[in-house]
């Protein structure tokens, strides 16, 4: 689109551009990393969310991947969220779509937080991977893992069981990632990105105040419905 402009006689850079593009709720189409792409021979597991309502912090786990565009490549970042609260409790980034940072950011959270009873994840091959299912597997957590085209169902307003997509929390997780944090740069390094990212989470979880939690933050209410007596100030240095 500068190129165009440019041509046409208009005297603008790609920062404006990409700013005012924003501003109009304008995005390019490009080819996009497919993060979800299943693998043959890996297992994959019922889905476990149908009945039950999620009521507390550690019932149920979330995690998905998504791709983070730089100027000249990509990166991809999984989180872990508690279904509950949103509240992100591990993240990690990688140049690969390898399952290693994925299972890293898992033993990160079960380390922090204890076990959850439930993890939801799609079919993904890192989620499908031994090196995942076994990690959970050991922690006596209950698989569970997402039907395409399937929706959760509905128990009046309940905030973690409205009527949405499978992983519709942490979709909009990466949706308000993306429009406050990563479509306002374009990085050049993975270091620039991994600092951004960290600085941005750290906001999203111990500031941002959350409608669905009464205008709270996520860490603040995560905390306020646990159990485990331990202040979410201690992991915010590591976090």
């Amino acid at each position: 689109m500068t190129w165009h402009l440019r041509n046409d006689g208009h005297l603008v850079n790609e920062k404006r551009i990409r700013r005012l593009m924003r501003l109009m709720g304008l995005m390019p189409i490009y080819q996009k990393p497919n993060t979800s792409r299943p693998a043959k021979g890996h297992r994959t597991y019922p889905y476990l969310l149908r009945g039950p309502r999620v009521e507390r912090p550690n019932q149920v786990w979330c995690s998905d991947i998504t791709y983070l565009p730089m100027r000249r490549r990509f990166l991809y970042l999984v989180t872990i969220m508690d279904w509950h609260t949103r509240k992100v409790l591990s993240w990690r980034i990688s140049n690969t779509l390898e399952a290693d940072f994925c299972v890293e950011a898992l033993t990160e959270a079960i380390h922090k937080f204890g076990p959850p009873e439930i993890m939801n994840t799609d079919q993904g091959s890192q989620f499908t991977s031994f090196a995942w299912t076994d990690r959970l597997r050991r922690s006596a957590v209950r698989i569970s893992m997402d039907r395409k085209g399937r929706f959760l169902p509905a128990h009046g307003l309940q905030a973690n069981l409205c009527r949405a997509v499978d992983n519709i929390f942490i979709e909009r997780l990466w949706r308000t990632l993306k429009y406050e944090c990563v479509y306002l740069h374009a990085w050049e390094t993975g270091s620039e990105t991994k600092a951004a990212i960290r600085k941005w989470i750290s906001f999203y979880k111990h500031q941002r105040p959350h409608s669905a939690l009464g205008g709270q933050p996520l860490a603040l209410v995560y905390w306020q419905r646990n159990d485990i007596n331990q202040p979410d100030q201690q992991v915010q240095r590591v976090a």
